[in-house]
């Protein structure tokens, strides 16, 4: 036993340092660590609470006392000092004890035999083939029970997988405990952590951007969470992405059944989140028709309208059989809102409630429907409109309510108008006083505003002509070379005081013109609009861009006019305008046979490699679509629209928003769900531009079969029985081989471009090597998501768009 220990030590002493990676030759021992690049985390053995038994577990490599994040034998800790994890014959990772038995592998279906395995600098373990660079296996898909950011937790019904979090039995025993955290496959979707096989706590539905059973997720809250479903192909991804300004955080189930998010400020942990913090929080606390008031005394408290099941067990504070109504309702059976007459049913609101389980998504698109809807169904209990999500009704008890001082939803509860008409005269009385005290405020606030319009109209010329001065100071010290700024009237009398005639497209941020200068020159004009998304951060970026920016596949900025409220840009007109025009056009898409639209593919290509390799500063655009692709009088592309772009310093490879903006469909699944963006983003909105080039549709609004297959999806079917030769836009008529080959090759690379992970998807500059040669290429994998953007009831689909872009409609058209 003392030569066992002795050997641990020296062992840890002399073996600790860091290896690059974990290989069949090198494999990981006791007391040796396989370090990220960065030294953000570490792999290695470890021993909770010095018991003698060793973990293979994954940490913060410098936070102290160490925070273990992951973990691979977590059922069959080993004990000796020999032990170590390798790669087996067969490719996958293994951990042997002192005999050389397997005690922990990571299975699957691997079969190289030359593969290596590195600890990444997201805190991700993957097992990488040597040959083609893919990656075999991955920790981030075989979660314990920590989320890392841009770990997710998933569902996929058709192939009965999910992807959970399992609780530690105690702090210092990391086999798998009572609890589980999940994600449900109810639209929309909403977390729960179970105990048992019983539900421990639930979060609410989601909303686009919260969860609605969580109330400090207000509009302050900094949301590092992200929820993606596609309804259409039974699959669901909840997302963690990284907390700005701190560059450690995740999100840690607890052996007591409590889910945490926390992060750290370099000197210590903070909690962003924890739930359940409160009794309210436990799920089913006050039974059916049951309120539990976090604030209130006692705990739980029966709806307007019901009564305890059991006033004896209500008293003694056993309140899990919950409530019944005190009055039947009028609405039974098979009657209907027509029949009920005047005692008709009403509802009754009830505000800061956390939406009670159970839920279902009705198709009515504004709040009067929901309430028309709900008091139509006589089975119908309740129903809330919610933003984010829509009409929600529910059709059985009401279980798991909880009463916030502030924020939750408005819940309107079926009840019998007779429960109602008591608080009918205090109604009009109140709103009668409301009204007078509106009035008199509207009165003195009219006088009051009188006078100060009369202080400001002097003020505001001054301003004015400040404002446009700091603009034109601003943009001149940044030195914008060869940039023209016009006057307000010279662009007006150029584009005929922007008459509509003169209109070549609208899109999310403005107008475009076409204009004439004096001197005969033909320019576009982007006039952005009052209420445009992109304000003056957008505007001055796109400026300060394109100025710098300088290659014949980008589009060239003139000059710009600050004007008060106005700001314009002036753009090289181009007469063949975008490249939507043509391409879903059924006349027009013929004037561009696949010579020119392979030309088209690799003109896009070169102006991606000048923004993110070859010009001095590196450039993610955010919003590469077919309408941002101009073309000049020779067919050549040109891409435009730099509002949304960012630049990248130094070695930074990525970033993260909180803004998620663009268009959906083009958006890689890592920014749609998380904020997080790279080179590899633009590459996904490349690859779906590659594919709509090909074959002539429109991402957006593509839908193939009885399964409503989309684009994507769609070529990925096509690629995989055919080599994607038929792909080619039918309406081009016959090709020939030539063609064909190179446009099958295209589609490969499209779908290359594609990949569900960034790591997955190649360069810019691998991809211009793809175009311009003929060799073999990588396989891709098939997409793992896909949102369908096409099928109208796919609900949370279409209403994920308004989070997720703020440009649906055709860019601008001209510039």
């Amino acid at each position: 036993m003392c030569i066992g220990v002795w050997f641990l030590l020296i062992t840890t002493m002399f073996s600790s340092c860091g290896h690059a990676a974990l290989t069949t030759s090198s494999p990981l021992s006791v007391g040796q660590t396989l370090s990220s690049p960065g030294g953000s985390y570490e792999l290695g053995f470890f021993s909770p609470n010095n018991s003698g038994d060793q973990y293979v577990g994954i940490w913060f490599q410098k936070v102290t006392p160490r925070v273990i994040v992951w973990v691979a034998n977590r059922e069959k800790p080993v004990s000796s000092p020999s032990a170590n994890l390798t790669i087996s014959s067969n490719g996958s990772l293994i951990l042997l004890d002192g005999k050389q038995e397997p005690v922990w592998s990571s299975g699957g279906d691997v079969t190289s035999n030359k593969c290596r395995a590195e600890l990444l600098d997201t805190g991700n373990l993957v097992l990488v083939d040597n040959v083609t660079g893919k990656y075999l296996w991955q920790s981030f898909e075989h979660l314990g029970d920590t989320m890392l950011p841009l770990t997710s937790l998933m569902y996929d019904i058709p192939n009965n997988k999910k992807r959970i979090l399992t609780s530690w039995k105690s702090e210092t025993d990391p086999s798998p405990g009572e609890f589980v955290a999940e994600i449900t496959p109810q639209v929309p979707s909403q977390g729960l952590i179970l105990k048992g096989s019983s539900t421990y706590w639930r979060s609410g539905p989601w909303a686009g951007t919260r969860f609605t059973g969580i109330p400090e997720m207000d509009e302050s809250y900094v949301n590092p969470l992200g929820m993606v479903q596609d309804v259409v192909n039974g699959t669901g991804v909840f997302a963690f992405c990284v907390l700005r300004n701190f560059n450690l955080s995740y999100i840690k189930l607890t052996p007591e059944g409590s889910l945490r998010i926390q992060r750290n400020n370099e000197t210590n942990w903070i909690k962003h989140f924890e739930g359940p913090v409160s009794a309210c929080d436990l799920y089913g606390r006050c039974g059916p028709f049951g309120l539990c008031v976090r604030s209130g005394t006692p705990l739980c408290q029966c709806l307007k309208g019901f009564k305890p099941k059991s006033d004896e067990e209500w008293r003694s504070g056993n309140w899990s059989r919950g409530c019944v109504r005190r009055t039947d309702l009028s609405c039974q059976g098979d009657s209907s809102a027509e029949t009920q007459g005047k005692d008709r049913d009403a509802f009754y609101r009830v505000s800061n409630i956390k939406p009670p389980d159970s839920y279902e998504l009705a198709s009515f698109s504004n709040e009067e429907q929901c309430h028309q809807g709900c008091l139509r169904n006589c089975s119908c209990t309740a129903f809330s409109y919610i933003s984010g999500i829509g009409c929600l009704v529910w059709n059985r008890e009401l279980l798991d309510m909880v009463k916030f001082t502030s924020g939750g939803e408005t819940l309107s509860l079926r009840l019998a108008r007779s429960e109602l008409t008591g608080s009918k005269r205090i109604k009009m009385i109140t709103v009668s006083i409301l009204s007078l005290s509106v009035f008199l405020i509207l009165v003195i606030a009219a006088c009051g505003c009188w006078r100060y319009r009369v202080k400001k109209i002097g003020a505001s010329i001054i301003s004015k002509e400040n404002l446009e001065g700091a603009w034109k100071s601003d943009l001149q010290s940044q030195d914008v070379s060869g940039l023209s700024f016009f006057e307000i009237h010279t662009l007006q009398t150029a584009t005929n005081n922007f008459r509509e005639l003169n209109k070549l497209g609208q899109g999310g941020f403005g107008t475009v013109y076409k204009g004439k200068l004096v001197d005969g020159k033909e320019i576009a004009v982007k006039r952005l609009s009052s209420n445009s998304v992109q304000g003056t951060e957008e505007f001055m970026n796109e400026i300060k861009l394109i100025s710098k920016l300088q290659h014949r596949n980008l589009l060239r900025l003139l000059g710009c006019c600050i004007d008060g409220e106005e700001k314009l840009l002036v753009f090289e007109y181009m007469v063949n305008k975008s490249l939507d025009t043509f391409l879903f056009d059924l006349k027009k898409k013929l004037e561009i046979d696949w010579p020119k639209r392979f030309n088209i593919i690799q003109g896009i290509a070169r102006g991606l490699l000048y923004l993110h390799r070859d010009s001095f500063l590196r450039v993610v655009h955010r919003d590469l679509k077919v309408s941002n692709i101009l073309l000049d009088e020779k067919m050549n592309p040109k891409i435009s629209d730099f509002g949304l772009a960012r630049m990248f310093q130094g070695n930074q490879h990525q970033d993260n928003t909180g803004s998620v903006v663009g268009t959906l469909g083009y958006m890689a699944p890592e920014y749609a769900w998380t904020g997080t963006f790279s080179e590899k983003s633009d590459i996904y909105s490349f690859g779906v531009l590659i594919l709509e080039i090909i074959t002539g549709k429109e991402i957006s609004s593509f839908s193939y079969g009885k399964d409503s297959k989309n684009l994507l999806s769609y070529t990925w079917e096509s690629w995989s029985e055919t080599g994607g030769a038929n792909l080619l836009d039918q309406d081009l008529g016959d090709f020939d081989s030539v063609n064909s080959v190179e446009a099958g090759r295209c589609v490969h690379i499209g779908l290359l471009c594609v990949q569900h992970q960034a790591i997955d998807r190649p360069n810019i500059k691998q991809v211009m090597s793809m175009l311009t040669s003929t060799t073999d290429l990588p396989k891709p994998t098939q997409p793992m998501f896909v949102m369908d953007t096409s099928d109208e009831d796919s609900s949370l689909s279409q209403r994920s768009s308004d989070r997720f872009s703020v440009d649906e409609n055709k860019s601008s058209k001209g510039a």
